[in-house]
């Protein structure tokens, strides 16, 4: 299920990076008292009360600058207000009302988005006068914060989790795959998702309110139920220059949170680049299946080796995600686009794969024996109990004598033991330590 997004604005300089870093728990935005520094939308998973949200931090909206840099921020976070489901609205307690907080706000009136005005630079909470100057924008009562000192940040997320929506509003069936097709633009993306849906056995979807937005194709192949997610592609931050691109972005994120599996599409002729890493990185952290669809094939000079060395080219570059399966493929001319299908079924069954508990504990006794772990000092890593977690993907739950002597190159080991014996691949796995005294009986 796609996380609620919830989208921090302001004018320049009010402590809006400050805030997004409070509340995501580390310094992950740019924090300078320079205005315009935050140019790009940045995006990190927050929790609060049991309630899981993205966050975005936006640039500063300046309505008394001009200029094509301001412009892109002004429609930049325009876009993200509208792509939300709450707003954190900030304003400076010691400077006061500004004119450009009024704007601000009647962007956000006309968005008609739930909102919550953010009073921070707050330093004397017995006396909150410094923020009813703030009710005159029309956006209910302001909450007073002090953002660097994380006060009263607490009944803030308090406020904003009452606002977030129960669900995503989405009603496919739980037995439908969706997909997600992401990459650079130009990579092919759009003509993959023709050449699937063109496919004679492929059934389009024509029952009204299946598709949740124009991006979102429900088909059928046989007897198995999918749901398509074509992406506009990334690129660069700085490389992002039309508004429409910076929208694309959120929606891609947003994709890959709400789907099953990723067809993560590379650009054979170009290779494998940086941004490609960010954003097969992004996928990975998110814990999908994935794919990796290597299009354009019919425009590289091929000999017998070639599919074999650009295989390693990719293993190497994206090293985070040695367990995706790759395929090669032309989407113009359909070459291999059938076996992508058959791909998303294997790496989806793999995703949701449950192992008994009893053979779990074997093979990690067989694979201590083997290898045992390195003793730390006078002191071994034991461990005492393995269990499955949960899936999508597949968690496993560690139990130890003491966590910090697990060296994570221990754990890689285990992790190739798991997929050694029962595959999972195309699959990221997730190992949680956990302490216990003594094995289970």
């Amino acid at each position: 299920m796609a996380k609620p997004v919830v989208a921090i604005v302001g004018r320049p300089n009010v402590g809006k990076s400050t805030l997004f870093n409070r509340i995501v728990g580390g310094r992950v935005a740019i924090v300078e008292s320079r205005p315009g520094v935050t140019r790009d939308r940045l995006y990190q998973d927050a929790e609060w009360a049991g309630r899981s949200f993205a966050l975005i931090d936006t640039g500063g909206l300046d309505f008394q600058e001009s200029g094509q840099i301001t412009a892109g921020i002004h429609r930049q976070a325009e876009l993200a207000i509208a792509e939300s489901d709450a707003v954190l609205f900030v304003v400076d307690a010691r400077t006061g009302l500004n004119p450009n907080d009024e704007e601000v706000a009647a962007v956000i009136r006309r968005s008609g988005k739930p909102a919550i005005v953010v009073a921070n630079k707050v330093e004397n909470f017995d006396y909150e006068t410094d923020a009813f100057d703030f009710y005159r924008l029309g956006l209910g009562d302001p909450v007073p914060v002090s953002a660097a000192e994380g006060l009263n940040t607490g009944d803030l997320l308090d406020r904003l989790v009452e606002l977030l929506p129960d669900s995503n509003g989405e009603d496919y069936p739980p037995d439908v795959i969706k997909i997600a097709v992401i990459g650079r633009p130009n990579v092919g993306k759009s003509s993959l998702v023709n050449a699937i849906l063109g496919e004679e056995r492929v059934i389009v979807s024509d029952i009204p309110g299946t598709t949740r937005d124009a991006v979102d194709t429900p088909f059928q192949l046989e007897d198995r139920h999918y749901v398509i997610i074509d992406t506009a592609g990334i690129r660069r931050k700085s490389k992002i220059d039309m508004p429409a691109e910076k929208y694309s972005v959120i929606r891609t994120l947003r994709a890959v949170d709400r789907c099953d599996a990723v067809l993560m599409m590379l650009d054979a002729p170009l290779g494998v680049t940086e941004q490609d890493k960010r954003i097969a990185g992004y996928a990975h952290e998110a814990g999908r299946a994935v794919v990796l669809v290597v299009n354009k094939w019919d425009l590289v000079e091929k000999d017998d080796h070639t599919m074999n060395r650009y295989t390693e080219r990719i293993r190497e570059e994206l090293a985070f995600m040695k367990y995706a399966p790759v395929i090669f493929i032309s989407a113009t001319t359909g070459r291999r686009v059938p076996k992508v299908l058959e791909l998303v079924d294997f790496v989806a069954e793999q995703h949701a794969a449950r192992i008994a508990t009893a053979d779990l504990n074997n093979l990690f006794k067989e694979a201590v024996m083997q290898t045992p772990p390195p003793a730390d000092k006078t002191r071994r890593l034991k461990i005492l109990y393995v269990t499955q977690g949960g899936v999508k993907p597949p968690k496993f739950i560690i139990f130890v004598n003491d966590p910090e002597l697990m060296h994570f190159s221990y754990l890689r080991y285990l992790e190739n033991q798991v997929r050694a014996a029962y595959g999972f691949e195309g699959t990221p796995l997730r190992f949680i330590l956990r302490k216990r005294t003594r094995e289970m009986e």
